[in-house]
């Protein structure tokens, strides 16, 4: 009989140990496929490529390290989450700053003024930034999980949402580099202790105002949890944490924004709560079924992802079984972390891309165009790789030639494992497959230098130009570590554009609006979006390398409320367009350098 490897082991909490992967060293099931394993990146091989990635957060000024948890031991699962960061323009000056999420650990007594906290970073303009949390009024202390970003009040500044294992807190933004927290005014703040994971900006009634969904991942209460002392729970015999399978899961919550700066809970009304408790971790907004109206996937930990379906009347549908992307191929529920979303092969339909567990493959969902996705995980040549954990991801034309390629970040969480002779390691590289057209991928990760091939474990990872040189960079989260900033250097050797929308009749941050780029025959799409990744926020510019194109032949956007679409053709390459709604491209000055 074959076990459904997940179903098989949720039966066994106390004596095999539940965890995010729920595996053991000898399974009794077996893979209806075979997997070909890839073995790690070596450290800082030779670097062959055009394109090189290298670590430049000390040089740029990140310095301040990320605490979460034990070092060594993890007692509790919160403590091997982590979180994510975010790349945004807090201060509309057209360069893109950063935003680091922190935690803490249990037991600790921190001296005054030395309790880790969140930090923003203002971008000099000159590759490096500038530490400006305190007068921002963002330094929290706690277990911050996520972040994503959105003008939820139309006021021409992108405010922040941060989730929590806690209280999740609404930060407005002032417009003068400084931030309020308005949590309890706008109609967010939950009374439960509850573990917010991701979340999104998005407006599902496309009525010109931000509406925010928030993940929650599980109903953690340490007192009642067992934890690694004494041991209850064991991975390949390793005494770790226990976690998820037997802990209670939480449910999602959607707010309605009304228009005034406040929201309303809507999550019954909306069918959210349908799918009942489920350890969602990072939902992102498109429009998967190119019928006008946002739908939202939801990446789930050791149980089915969620793909919430618009149904255009104020409510929503789970529909990922039907549409293929809830299990693995093989039917196989499993530990979604992070998610990305790209049309990788230009046919005009967003594909999937979900991190997973190791001892697992991610998985790539292309889109069929009928409502339907096929796992092609395999086919595509992404299924290569099972030894990582997968957090952070993204679709990141690193080198310009119009095919988005995909970067994955990898960390595991049991520091218990370093040590044992398993075939894993805590700290892991990163991966990148790059597109080759025609839906193949090939891994070419030890190509791309050391800041590819560094070792760390890592969890949130956000992708944008922050030196506005042409070239899609990397934020990265390392557990208990110093922050990644992966400079992309040889990406701008091809051509490229990039496109700020700026709404007017529809949301100002222009979440949900369509960008088609077209060069020659080959034509590309991407939509404005808040969160994905995992637990992150990435650059709201809209990046399309154009290959060896020094003209953009048609840009067309579709504004997501009216539907009404613009387009502009014979554009320059190599330049940052601001493209407002009704108003065409805005006249701006040569693009600023140090």
């Amino acid at each position: 009989m074959n076990f459904p490897r997940r179903h098989f082991l949720g039966s066994s909490l106390v004596v095999l140990g539940s965890t995010l992967v729920d595996a053991l060293t000898t399974p009794i099931w077996k893979w209806k496929r075979g997997l070909v394993l890839r073995p790690a990146a070596v450290a800082n091989p030779p670097a062959i490529s055009p394109v090189v990635f290298f670590d430049v957060a000390r040089e740029a000024g990140l310095t301040a390290p990320n605490v979460w948890g034990g070092v060594n031991r993890k007692q509790y699962i919160v403590e091997a989450k982590g979180s994510g960061l975010a790349f945004f323009d807090y201060d509309n000056d057209g360069w893109l700053d950063i935003y680091l999420t922190n935690g803490t650990r249990f037991g600790e007594h921190w001296p005054q003024g030395q309790a880790p906290t969140s930090h923003l970073y203002k971008n000099n303009r000159d590759g490096t930034f500038t530490d400006v949390t305190e007068k921002s009024g963002l330094a929290r202390t706690g277990w911050q999980t996520g972040v994503c970003v959105g003008d939820y009040d139309n006021d021409g500044w992108d405010d922040l949402f941060c989730c929590f294992w806690g209280h999740n807190v609404l930060f407005h933004n002032n417009g003068d580099g400084t931030f309020t927290d308005v949590t309890h005014k706008a109609g967010v703040y939950d009374e439960q202790i509850r573990w917010g994971a991701g979340c999104t900006f998005l407006d599902y009634d496309r009525d010109g105002h931000l509406d925010l969904l928030v993940c929650n991942y599980i109903k953690l209460d340490p007192a009642k949890t067992p934890s690694t002392d004494p041991a209850v729970c064991q991975w390949k015999g390793i005494p770790v944490m226990c976690g998820p399978r037997g802990l209670t899961g939480d449910t999602n919550v959607l707010y309605h924004n009304n228009g005034d700066g406040t929201f309303t809970n809507v999550s019954e009304k909306t069918g959210i709560l349908k799918p009942g408790p489920r350890y969602s971790i990072t939902p992102v907004s498109y429009d998967f079924d190119n019928d006008g109206w946002p739908d939202i996937y939801v990446a789930v930990d050791s149980q089915p992802s969620i793909l919430y379906h618009n149904n255009h009347d104020g409510t929503f549908t789970d529909i990922a079984v039907m549409a293929g992307c809830a299990y693995s191929e093989d039917g196989h529920e499993q530990a979604g972390m992070g998610v990305a979303v790209a049309d990788y092969d230009c046919d005009g339909w967003f594909d999937i891309f979900k991190t997973n567990f190791a001892d697992d493959t991610c998985n790539l969902y292309r889109n069929n165009g009928d409502g339907t996705f096929s796992d092609v995980t395999f086919a595509s040549g992404i299924g290569i790789n099972n030894r990582y954990v997968g957090w952070g991801c993204g679709p990141i034309d690193y080198d310009n030639d119009g095919w988005p390629d995909i970067l994955q970040i990898n960390g595991h969480v049991y520091p218990e494992m370093e040590g044992h002779e398993i075939g894993q390691t805590y700290k892991n590289p990163r991966l990148m497959y790059k597109n080759m057209g025609k839906g193949q991928f090939k891994e070419v990760s030890s190509e791309l230098g050391p800041g590819i091939s560094e070792r760390f474990s890592s969890r949130g990872a956000a992708f944008g130009d922050y030196d506005n040189d042409g070239d899609i960079d990397v934020l990265v989260l390392n557990m208990n570590d110093l922050p990644s900033l992966l400079r992309n250097d040889g990406g701008n050797k091809q051509n490229w554009i990039k496109i700020k929308l700026v709404g007017t009749k529809c949301n100002r941050t222009a979440i949900g609006a369509r960008v088609r780029v077209v060069t020659g025959n080959h034509a590309q799409m991407d939509e404005v979006h808040s969160g994905s990744s995992v637990m992150s926020q990435s650059d709201l510019r809209l990046h399309f390398g154009v290959g060896k194109a020094e003209t953009v032949d048609l840009i067309e956007v579709k504004w997501p409320t009216t539907q009404k679409i613009e387009k502009f053709t014979q554009v320059k390459a190599n330049q940052i367009l601001t493209i407002r709604e009704g108003g065409g491209i805005v006249p701006a000055a040569k693009l600023q350098t140090k």
